[in-house]
């Protein structure tokens, strides 16, 4: 895993706020993304199985990791979350929301398990050729983190074909725009769960994003997600 004090967090930053998604190449290294997928089919690992198409949620499945966290997870979450908190924090002042985030992500983990949320949120998520995941937003209770992360443990071209992260952002009294992110095996995008601000003539207002994934054509695609909160 690359350093994550080493990353350029200044053009992050400036992404996530302009766009609302930022990429992070090779954020894990090929070894790091093969040992997570493969911790798939070892069920002691997760509390729970997704069908989404028992849901209506797409085709494909996921899984939610149980606690505790495979390590490489658990890092993720732990040292990703205090270089994410200001912004999370400038975006709450900006759109005049109530509370703030601690600067450890130990601490916000308290606030959620008060608030009855003890369930983890991390999770992997498996497509098959003709699988999907319809846009959507990962709200688990009142407690949301406002930023999140999905790395891709799969290779386009090699692995799978189709099968692209996209990103919708619906503005207000406008058509939505759809974005495709350009990842690669490792790479990682952090996006907002559920709106950033935008400036306005009257000032700050939401800009809602969905992400989802487009049908794969062939092949396999794994993908790591990490929420920083946890759920009902």
């Amino acid at each position: 895993m690359k350093a994550i004090d080493s990353l350029d967090w200044p053009r992050i930053e400036a992404d996530l706020d302009r766009d609302g998604w930022a990429l992070v190449r090779q954020l894990l290294d090929p070894r790091e993304c093969a040992a997570l997928a493969d911790l798939y089919g070892e069920q002691a690992r997760f509390r729970s199985r997704i069908r989404m198409a028992n849901h209506g949620y797409g085709q494909g499945e996921y899984q939610y990791f149980d606690y505790p966290l495979p390590p490489l997870v658990a890092t993720l979450r732990a040292r990703l979350y205090p270089r994410l908190a200001p912004l999370a924090n400038l975006w709450h002042e900006r759109l005049g929301l109530e509370g703030s985030f601690p600067a450890e992500h130990a601490d916000f983990l308290e606030h959620c398990h008060a608030a009855g949320q003890l369930r983890p949120t991390p999770l992997l998520l498996r497509y098959v050729e003709g699988d999907y995941n319809c846009l959507h937003q990962d709200l688990y209770g009142e407690q949301v983190f406002p930023l999140q992360l999905a790395v891709l443990l799969s290779e386009p071209g090699r692995d799978f074909e189709g099968g692209e992260f996209v990103i919708t952002e619906q503005r207000p009294r406008m058509q939505s725009r759809v974005q495709v992110v350009p990842l690669g095996l490792g790479d990682g995008v952090l996006f907002a769960v559920n709106f950033r601000p935008a400036q306005g003539l009257r000032g700050y207002h939401r800009v809602r994003l969905r992400h989802g994934v487009s049908q794969l054509r062939g092949g396999r695609r794994h993908t790591l997600g990490v929420i920083f909160h946890d759920a009902l």
